[in-house]
């Protein structure tokens, strides 16, 4: 009986009973089935979806899910052979949904969707109706009719999410965790328990006796996120089980369990135990009620591999007790190409370490040039370039104090990095800069950026990956040297995790790496795990941009709907009453309120009005004549050469 462990491992398990087969999801979505006798890849399945709903738990089912399961038709030689192993499998997407696929006819058989609107973290199948049971991130539990693709019921289970799900031997009593465990009745869909006891997400459930829970023997087992202690749970028929019983002491946190149930009290339970840090410890225990003290391990193993003289770890990735109850079923390595090992093991010895030869199917470490700086020994004929790109150095702009100073020194000497750093102009420059001063700057940040990756030096990088200007970062990646590709990818996935203004930026530099070197990544052997977390970091970041979109519109339909209701109001608010009256004058106003100057229409004193009119056009015609006179004496003056602006002959002329 085998149990997934904590969300973060890849989902994998061994078939049950016979662990022919050994199903894995790789991050990119695959699922690969993996034949452990001739350790070769029996098939491969790519979902539909599989980049933008990643597999994220995969379970065997029991063997005769073959029958109980119908197929419109199956051949004899399926028919022969379903009641023999166990054909189908059930996975658990990032969308929410379950897939359910054929070993026998290597394809998918079913989807069943619509019953979670998160993701899927657990699936479970009954050990003898056609039901299947998954929980989601929707804190919900559903229960699917496999003969007819829907879901028969659904209910909350917790506050949170269903982390983990396991369902008692007997088909009635099944397990849900997220941050406590209930326990639940299967008819009545009720709470029959409740156990509290870890402080993190639960991430491991599994029954350890097939006995019932009314006898006091039955037991359960739970692991929790960044725990190092497995938890041993009694139900008791009193109801007084609110803490754990035994403890089991590990290395890590828990990641694949595989036990062989005790079904007597005579018969101790044994237990493997794959932990984060790749080692397998193993367990027998006598489950007769409470341990005060934590049990260890009767045995540890640990595959390694020799590298030079200095032995090097292999990381476990699943493992499997045999029937036989004196072999193990290893799977360890890479997940894209998995060694697949059955070894006998003595419990006699506590530490085991298994050195195996995987160079030939397991690359464990990438070797970069771009990490080793070697001084190359040259003569004095030989012209030394600078690191970086051959024959490109980085344009270095002084003061004119520091050009002072440098032509004091010695002219074979060469700024450090830092004073080079400081020196060069960061921007692209104007227009008027011209093709080549673009192209001597693109040339020096890549010679930087080489130099930054090689050193490790967070400033230069921090000043770099400043750049906003699209066309800079283009040609700068595309002026890279090949065997620096990797690291930059590695520098930017780990400063993509940092601010989101950072971000922003860090996304152009992805872009322009992806773009300019697709040949040289595709030929790389872990280009999936390098890019698989990546991809998953960015899909994690903008899963919620089209809700917060969506909030966006309607925050803005109920802004513009308040403006014009506050808008209709003022219009009518308008007051109607005048602010300004004019009033015109009457008639019998006294003569003084009229206005100055203005002549009397009803005035007597028509000689006064003759005289004055005469008057002034005397003054006008003497007006005339001095204008007269003033333009002869300028076309005299100007004949004479005096200038029009003389301020002395205007005097004069006065």
């Amino acid at each position: 009986m085998a149990a997934d462990g904590g969300r973060s491992a890849l989902p994998c398990t061994f078939s049950p009973k016979s662990q022919q087969f050994l199903a894995l999801c790789a991050q990119d979505g695959r699922l690969r089935i993996w034949n452990t006798d001739s350790k070769s890849l029996q098939q491969e399945y790519v979902p539909s979806a599989h980049l933008s709903a990643a597999c994220t738990c995969v379970t065997w089912g029991p063997s005769r899910a073959v029958q109980d399961v119908p197929q419109r038709k199956r051949r004899k030689c399926e028919a022969g052979s379903a009641p023999e192993m166990s054909d189908l499998l059930a996975l658990g997407t990032a969308a929410g949904s379950v897939l359910i696929y054929s070993t026998v006819k290597g394809d998918l058989h079913c989807t069943l969707e619509g019953g979670h609107s998160g993701p899927v973290n657990s699936v479970q199948w009954h050990p003898e109706d056609s039901v299947l049971y998954s929980g989601s991130d929707d804190t919900h539990i559903a229960e699917w009719d496999l003969q007819t693709g829907t879901v028969r019921c659904k209910w909350k289970a917790d506050r949170s999410a269903v982390s983990s799900l396991c369902i008692s031997p007997d088909g009635k009593l099944l397990l849900s965790a997220g941050m406590t465990i209930k326990m639940w009745n299967l008819e009545t869909k009720q709470v029959y328990r409740k156990f509290t006891g870890h402080s993190t997400m639960v991430t491991t459930l599994c029954f350890a006796t097939t006995r019932p829970p009314d006898s006091n023997g039955m037991y359960f087992l739970s692991g929790a996120a960044h725990d190092r202690l497995l938890s041993v749970w009694q139900v008791r028929s009193d109801g007084k089980d609110k803490n754990s019983v035994v403890s089991f002491t590990l290395t890590d946190e828990p990641q694949h369990i595989d036990l062989q149930t005790s079904n007597c009290k005579d018969e101790p339970v044994r237990l493997a135990v794959v932990c984060k840090d790749g080692q397998l410890h193993l367990f027998e225990h006598f489950l007769n009620g409470p341990c005060k003290k934590p049990l260890s391990p009767v045995c540890s193993l640990q595959v390694s591999t020799m590298k030079g003289d200095s032995p090097v770890p292999v990381p476990l990735l699943a493992a499997a007790l045999c029937a036989d109850r004196q072999n193990l079923m290893l799977a360890y390595g890479h997940h894209l190409q998995p060694v697949m090992e059955k070894t006998p093991f003595n419990t006699s010895e506590r530490h085991i370490c298994l050195v195996r030869d995987v160079h030939g199917t397991l690359s464990l470490s990438v070797d970069t040039a771009v990490s080793k700086v070697k001084t190359p020994v040259v003569n004095k004929q030989s012209k030394v370039l600078v690191p970086g790109l051959p024959g490109h150095k980085a344009p270095i702009r002084l003061t004119p104090n520091e050009a002072e100073k440098r032509k004091k020194e010695d002219s074979t000497t060469e700024m450090s990095i830092e004073e080079r750093l400081e020196q060069i102009e960061l921007s692209v420059g104007g227009r008027e800069a011209g093709k080549g001063t673009s192209s001597l700057q693109t040339d020096s940040f890549a010679v930087l950026l080489v130099q930054g990756l090689e050193s490790n030096d967070q400033r230069i990088l921090t000043k770099i990956f400043q750049t906003k200007k699209e066309i800079l970062i283009k040609n700068t990646v595309a002026r890279l040297p090949p065997q620096a590709v990797l690291p930059l990818l590695e520098e930017l996935s780990r400063r993509l995790q940092g601010h989101p203004f950072a971000a922003m930026l860090i996304v152009q530099w992805f872009k322009a790496v992806l773009t300019q070197h697709t040949s040289y990544l595709s030929s790389l052997p872990d280009l999936v795990s390098q890019l698989g977390s990546i991809y998953h970091m960015i899909e994690s970041r903008v899963k919620l941009y089209q809700q917060l979109t969506r909030l966006h519109g309607k925050l803005y339909l109920l802004m513009t709907q308040v403006a014009t209701n506050n808008s209709v109001k003022n219009v009518g608010n308008v007051s109607h009453k005048a602010k300004l009256v004019y009033e015109e004058e009457s008639s019998d106003e006294d003569e003084d309120s009229r206005d100055e100057g203005r002549p009397n229409d009803d005035s007597d004193n028509w000689e006064e009005d003759e005289a004055a009119m005469e008057l002034t056009e005397d003054t006008k015609n003497h007006k005339d004549e001095e204008d007269d006179e003033e333009e002869d004496m300028n076309d005299e003056s100007k004949a004479n050469g005096d200038s029009d602006l003389d301020p002395e002959n205007e005097s004069e002329e006065e």
